[in-house]
């Protein structure tokens, strides 16, 4: 599928402008006055735009390929503030480090961890082992999942030190010190900076960290030919 038909930048600008948004702790000026430094002229309106539709297409198809994931899974919630009103990020790692998936909603409650728990039983089958906080919601959540046949093989853990991995994983989207206008844009936007750190990672994890081009590695997501 050529995601770039039809727009007036060539995909190597889009490219270079999404990858730095979505990986570096950049503004859409300051992407906007990098690519101005190499002769070329979008508006950061654009940039927006392009960040908005290329984040959401680079996670799904992320998250096609995203299947595998090691036995022990770390699951918690961290803040995100949109438009001035705290809401919750759902985030999953394995026990490697890598990222599982993430959701974005406005509550912190029982149904929205279960959802979000029966998603990745979806996507990688279910772990031996669930490390979580002791929040009542997840708890409450699993028992639910269990009562309907799910999960009834793992062993759900709450030891608060199991879960430093995914609580200091959280640092690299909190970074991300964004003013958020709305829950769509924020999610889209998350899911476009989850994508790519979760490529990060899984090349830091097989050693081929050294040269890492966030350019590149869209390139291959979107199988563009070098």
């Amino acid at each position: 599928m050529d995601h770039f038909k039809g727009k007036q930048f060539q995909k190597d600008v889009i490219i270079v402008a999404v990858g730095y948004y979505l990986r570096y702790n950049l503004s859409h000026r300051e992407v906007q006055e990098i690519l101005y430094d190499r002769g070329i002229h979008v508006c950061n309106t654009t940039i927006y735009r392009w960040v908005q539709e290329y984040g959401k297409i680079l996670y799904q198809i992320w998250k096609k390929k995203n299947r595998q994931s090691f036995y022990s899974w770390k699951m918690d919630e961290t803040y995100i503030k949109i438009k001035g009103k705290w809401h919750y990020l759902y985030r999953a790692i394995d026990a490697e480090g890598l990222t599982l998936d993430i959701w974005l909603r406005k509550k912190r409650d029982t149904q929205a961890a279960y959802s979000f728990l029966k998603r990745l039983q979806r996507q990688f089958g279910e772990p031996k082992v669930l490390v979580t906080d002791k929040a009542p919601s997840i708890g409450s959540a699993f028992k639910k999942l269990q009562k309907n046949g799910l999960f009834t093989k793992t062993a759900h853990r709450t030891v608060k030190y199991l879960n430093n991995l995914i609580e200091q994983d959280h640092r690299s989207i909190k970074r991300r010190h964004k003013l958020y206008q709305s829950l769509r844009t924020a999610s889209t936007t998350i899911k476009g900076m989850e994508t790519i750190r979760g490529i990060y990672k899984k090349s830091r994890k097989e050693g081929t960290l050294f040269g890492f081009s966030v350019c590149t590695e869209i390139r291959i997501l979107l199988e563009i030919p070098a």
